[in-house]
């Protein structure tokens, strides 16, 4: 059992607030103005979206709410004529049924206001779940073309998961305020002027209860979003140790190691700092309301003080007493619909705010696209004193690599773990534009051409392939989408040559089974049969480059030698010769290369074929030695 005063269980104390969180915070420090100057950008965000998505539903919504707003004002209006008719003299029957026409006025005004109510709900209706599949769109669309190496930055992982999981819903939420807000504004305006036509005193005097209502308002959302702020590293916190309790891949060490308890325990103690940063937001808010309410309360009062001043005075006809209180209930109504609508476009303003932080991020991070096309079938790839330096780290992964792979070459990465061996696989493929140095295909320097000509020339083969919740067919024909194999000779190749038709013939609907545990009827694969899979993907895919990265690593000694032949034999067909770069630790696979290259702690070590290596007595010499020694007979 962990006492409280435990470190904590994983390393989550660490996670510092993200960059874009903390200019956020910078700005609300500054104060309301410079925050509040974020609202016309995001309504702004949220009318061209909704443009872009339907022009006509986007016109009409507006022009529903203006005539709505434009009836309010005349229902008023007509109020006043109603008051009049009855109240100018004592009532009598003859007044009651002159009165009819403008009664029946108010009653039409009245039906037409509930028809466009109607009508708005319709048109919102029809325009919101266009609004949010564009803004889905949106950033699916920005986080999925950025470079792979963009999701090696922990900002711009969480970035991505705010902007989508906050701002869309921030979007969703600010067409209603929106539209909330231009109904309520003409609602007012309509109530104002009617109370201005009355007498020139009641505008005024309307809006000292909205001064009230909107510093509460404000200053709620501003302490609500400087607890958002305040707490964003401890909501990542709190999504890691989530991840790590309930994600299935952790699940089996996480009962063989009895972890449920010290994992619920670390939950738990974030969850309580994240309640009591909560308690005390509700406290702040409660206070502020309050003052707020007091003011409003105070400000309708004064308002009611004039109302009676002036028909004390005679400056108001008592026939038009009804409709200045029937204008200021209206007003009051409407000042309160408008503070709320404005805090809540206030608080959406800022999530809509990463939404538009991460389509610009996304955009920035995307690989550049130029008319430079790379070539399809390299006869060389040349590395040019190429360094290399994940974002956050200070220690490079590579330093200074020079090197030339030859088409028809099968060339052997070999070298201790961190060594570079993976990251070099990256830079030479174009995954990863390196830190200094240039990487070069033929001519062509990567860094210039088309990213895609370049990734559409390679395979690559992960030590931990992609598990595609998809058919294991398609979960190898994803390889090289739409590709013309009619007589499936290729597809044959693919599936003997990795092993992958022995997974196949294993499945109860052979390659029609879903592989994902998602789905009711889907199956899982064990770590072996994945990598038979992903070798498959990677020889279907018959690119002109194939880097393969510990392929077998969770192989059997016979399906890891009938991987390494049919890698070889792939290597030598379907495109012709190719480059070739197998990424290993056991050096009993690669004797056979044409090359190997041995790393150490990111340095290109040694250079040579097996028995160069052996004969020089190195690194490579060492390790062979280490291997080869434990199937020895001891003397």
């Amino acid at each position: 059992m962990r006492e409280s005063n435990d470190p904590p269980l994983i390393g989550v104390e660490n996670i510092k607030m993200p960059d874009w969180a903390a200019v956020d915070q910078r700005v609300i420090a500054a104060g309301f103005g410079q925050a509040v100057r974020t609202m016309p950008a995001a309504v702004g965000t949220v009318v061209r979206l909704a443009w872009s998505t339907s022009p006509r539903l986007t016109v009409l919504a507006a022009v529903v709410h203006v005539v709505s707003g434009c009836v309010t004002a005349f229902g008023l209006l007509a109020t006043a004529n109603v008051f009049t008719a009855l109240l100018q003299e004592a009532p009598t029957p003859q007044r009651v049924l002159d009165s009819l026409p403008a009664i029946a006025v108010v009653v039409t005004s009245y039906a037409v206001r509930a028809l466009l109510d109607t009508a708005v709900a319709a048109v919102e209706g029809a325009l919101k779940p266009k609004l949010t599949r564009a803004a889905d769109e949106a950033v699916t669309a920005a986080v999925i073309r950025v470079e792979l190496l963009a999701f090696e930055d922990a900002d711009f992982r969480e970035l991505a998961r705010q902007g989508a999981r906050y701002g869309v819903r921030a979007i969703e939420t600010s067409l209603r305020g929106v539209a909330d807000l231009v109904s309520s504004v003409i609602a007012l305006l309509a109530a104002l002027v009617t109370a201005a036509l009355l007498n020139p005193w009641l505008a005024p005097v309307l809006l000292l209860a909205a001064a009230a209502d909107a510093w509460a308002s404000a200053k709620v959302a501003k302490l609500r979003y400087r607890h958002f702020l305040d707490t964003v590293s401890r909501n990542m916190r709190k999504y890691v140790v989530e991840e790590v309790a309930t994600y299935r891949t952790l699940a089996l060490e996480r009962h063989a190691l009895t972890l449920q308890e010290p994992l619920l325990a670390e939950y738990s103690r974030i969850s309580e700092s994240l309640m009591r940063e909560e308690s005390k937001l509700e406290q702040q808010s409660n206070i502020v309301r309050l003052i707020g309410r007091a003011a409003r309360g105070a400000g309708t009062a004064v308002a009611y003080l004039v109302l009676g001043l002036l028909l004390y005075n005679g400056s108001l006809a008592l026939a038009l007493a009804g409709t200045a209180v029937l204008a200021m209930g209206r007003a009051s109504t409407a000042l309160s619909n408008t503070i709320k609508a404005v805090n809540s476009l206030y608080e959406d303003s800022f999530y809509i705010g990463y939404y538009r932080t991460l389509l610009a991020e996304s955009e920035r991070r995307r690989a550049p696209v130029s008319g430079l096309t790379a070539p399809s079938h390299p006869g060389e790839i040349r590395l040019d004193s190429i360094s290399f330096t994940y974002p956050g780290q200070d220690e490079p992964a590579l330093r200074e690599v020079s090197l030339t792979l030859r088409r028809g070459e099968i060339v052997a990465l070999v070298g201790e773990n961190g060594s570079g061996k993976t990251t070099l696989g990256k830079l030479l493929t174009g995954l990863y534009p390196p830190s200094e140095g240039a990487v070069y295909w033929d001519d062509v320097n990567l860094a210039e051409a088309d990213h895609r000509t370049v990734h559409e020339n390679i395979a690559v083969i992960a030590q931990n392939p992609a598990e595609w919740p998809m058919t294991a067919g398609t979960n190898i024909t994803v390889g090289r989408l739409g590709r013309e194999d009619p007589e499936r000779t290729a597809w044959t190749e693919a599936i003997t040559s990795s092993g992958a038709d022995e997974v196949l013939e294993s499945l109860p609907l052979k390659e029609n089974t879903v592989l994902s545990k998602k789905f009711s009827d889907g199956q899982d694969l064990s770590g072996g049969q994945w990598q038979r899979m992903g070798i498959a993907r990677g020889i279907y895919r018959d690119a002109a480059v194939l880097v393969a990265d510990e392929p077998t690593a969770a192989l059997d000694a016979r399906a890891e030698a009938r991987v390494f032949a049919g890698l070889q034999h792939a290597s030598t067909t379907g495109h012709g010769s190719r480059i070739t770069v197998l990424v290993t630790h056991r050096l009993a696979n690669i004797r056979n290369a044409d090359r190997i290259l041995v790393l150490e702690k990111g340095v290109l070590l040694e250079e040579g074929t097996h028995d160069e290596l052996v004969e020089a007595g190195g690194l490579y010499a060492e390790l062979f030695e280490i291997q080869a020694s434990a199937y020895r007979k001891e003397p």
